[in-house]
C-alpha cells in the first residue's frame, strides 16, 4: 500500500510503521491467482482493514484499550464484526498452535465481509473482503497503547491452508471439524471433516466448543484419545465460564447459532470468491487469445452459466442438514447483531430472520446476497446468478434440490429480494 504503512509478508515484508524490504520466495509454479488479471500476491489492497490501518497510524485515537482483549474489541467494532457472534476453537489449526488448548481457545468472530481470530497472548488475525481480489489475510499485533501501530498482509502462510481444494482452490475460509486430543492436537487417524450447511451435526463441531441447545449428538465440547469412543453425544452448555477464564474475551460464550452460519456463510464465500476470479481469469485469457473476439459469448460465458447454478444452490440451501426434532436454541445477542446487519422490508421480513426448528433460517435464500462478495461479483456472472435465482423462486413448481420450497416460501424470498434491490 502507498506509504509503506501495510506490507505483504513472505512476500511478506513487515507493514506497518515500521517499513522494510522483503525477498520474494522461490517458487515452482505460479497459483492461478497470482496470474493476470488478478496478480493476487502482488496487488495492494484498498479494503477496510488497510483503510483503517492508515487511519491509526496518523490519529491512533480508535486504536485505544488497556489490555489486549480491549484493542481486539476496538478492531471488531471498528469493522462492524458483531462481538456475539464469537466461537472458540480449541483444536490447534490456525498458525498460532502454540498458544491454543483447551484452556486458551482461539476466537472467531464474523461478519458477511469479515472474519477476525484472537488467540490471548497472541496476534490477531483479520480476513476481509477486497473489491479487487477477494479475501485478504492480515495479522495484527495487538501490542500495548501508545506503541507503533504493527500490521502484516499475508499472500503466502495463511494460503497453505486458506487456499486449497477445501476452499474452491482460491484465496477463501473454511470450518473443519477435528478429534483434538487433550492438549487440542488433532488425531488425524480418526478423521477430519471440512463443514458446510449440509453436514450432518453428528460429523460437526469437532475441536470446538458450543454453547445452546440441540438434541442431536455431536462433536463439539470434547477431547479424544486413540482406541477410546469417538462417537458424537448430545452435550449442553449455556457458557463457559467454568472451563476457562472468559474474561479473556469478548463474551463468555461459543453460540451454536453462530457456527451455523459461519459453516453456511463460508461455503457460500467461497462459491463467490471461485466465481469471480476464475471467470475474471477466462475471460482475459479470451481476450489474449482472440482480442476481436467476445468471451462472454464463449468460454467465459460458459463458465459463469456453470458457476452460477452452483452459487444458485448454495444460497438457497439446497441439502440443508436436518436439525433434530426439537430444534437449535442458541444466544439471542447473537439473533440480534447478526439481524441488524441486512436490510427489511417495509413490513418487517428479512433474510436474517431465523426459524432454528426444522432449519436455519425462516426464509432459505442466504443473506450472503447482501455482502460486498456478491454484490462486486462481474457483471456477467451476477446477471447468470440472480438470473438462476429468479428461475427457481418465480417457477409454479420445483423439483430436484428445490422440491422441498413450496410456492409460499419462494414468493415470500422473491419480495424481500425485490424489495431489497436484489431481483
Amino acid at each position: 500500500m502507498n506509504g509503506g504503512l501495510i506490507s505483504v509478508t513472505n512476500r511478506m515484508k513487515w507493514i506497518g510503521i515500521f517499513c522494510g524490504l522483503g525477498l520474494l520466495p522461490l517458487r515452482g509454479a505460479v497459483d492461478a491467482w497470482d496470474l493476470p488479471p488478478v496478480v493476487y500476491s502482488d496487488t495492494p489492497s484498498r479494503d477496510r482493514f488497510a483503510v483503517l490501518v492508515e487511519k491509526w497510524s496518523v490519529d491512533p485515537a480508535g486504536w485505544q484499550g488497556k489490555s489486549p482483549v480491549e484493542r481486539m474489541r476496538s478492531v471488531l467494532a471498528a469493522l462492524h464484526v458483531p462481538e456475539a457472534s464469537q466461537i472458540l476453537v480449541f483444536s490447534k489449526t490456525s498458525h498460532q498452535n502454540s498458544l491454543i488448548d483447551p484452556e486458551n481457545p482461539r476466537a472467531l468472530y464474523f461478519s458477511p465481509d469479515c472474519y477476525c481470530g484472537y488467540v490471548p497472548g497472541g496476534m490477531m488475525e483479520i480476513v476481509i473482503e477486497s473489491p479487487q481480489l477477494g479475501p485478504v489475510y492480515y495479522v495484527l499485533d495487538l501490542v500495548g497503547a501508545g506503541a507503533p501501530l504493527r500490521a502484516e498482509r499475508d499472500t503466502n502462510g495463511c494460503l497453505t491452508c486458506h487456499a486449497t481444494a477445501r476452499t474452491e482452490n482460491v484465496p477463501g475460509v473454511l470450518v473443519r471439524s477435528v478429534f483434538p486430543d487433550q492438549q487440542g492436537n488433532p488425531i488425524f487417524a480418526l478423521g477430519t471433516a471440512l463443514i458446510n450447511h449440509q453436514s450432518p451435526i453428528a460429523e460437526r463441531w469437532g475441536g470446538y466448543y458450543v454453547t445452546g441447545k440441540i438434541s442431536l449428538p455431536h462433536l463439539g465440547n470434547r477431547t479424544f484419545r486413540e482406541g477410546f469412543s469417538a462417537e458424537p453425544l448430545v452435550t449442553e452448555r449455556a457458557d463457559l465460564v467454568d472451563l476457562l477464564d472468559t474474561s479473556k474475551y469478548a463474551c463468555a460464550t461459543s453460540d451454536i447459532v453462530a457456527l451455523m452460519v459461519l459453516e453456511h456463510q463460508c461455503q457460500v464465500h467461497n462459491l463467490l470468491t471461485a466465481a469471480a476470479l476464475n471467470y475474471r481469469r477466462a475471460y482475459y485469457l479470451g481476450k489474449s487469445l482472440a482480442p476481436d473476439s467476445d468471451p462472454d459469448q464463449g468460454s467465459a460465458g460458459q463458465l459463469a452459466d456453470s458457476v452460477a447454478a452452483q452459487v444458485v444452490e448454495a444460497l438457497l440451501f439446497t441439502g440443508e442438514a436436518a436439525l433434530g426434532d426439537d430444534g437449535v436454541e442458541g444466544s439471542v445477542a447473537f439473533q440480534q447483531q447478526f439481524a441488524a446487519q441486512f436490510p427489511r422490508t417495509p413490513d418487517g421480513d428479512s433474510l436474517a430472520d431465523f426459524q432454528l426448528n426444522t432449519r436455519l433460517f425462516k426464509f432459505r435464500c442466504s443473506t450472503m446476497v447482501y455482502s460486498a462478495a456478491f454484490q462486486g461479483l462481474p457483471a456477467r456472472v451476477k446477471s447468470a446468478v440472480v438470473a438462476g435465482l429468479k428461475k427457481v423462486l418465480e417457477s409454479e413448481v420445483t423439483d430436484g434440490p428445490y422440491e422441498s420450497m413450496k410456492a409460499p416460501e419462494r414468493r415470500h424470498i422473491s419480495s424481500i429480494l425485490q424489495q431489497t434491490g436484489v431481483l
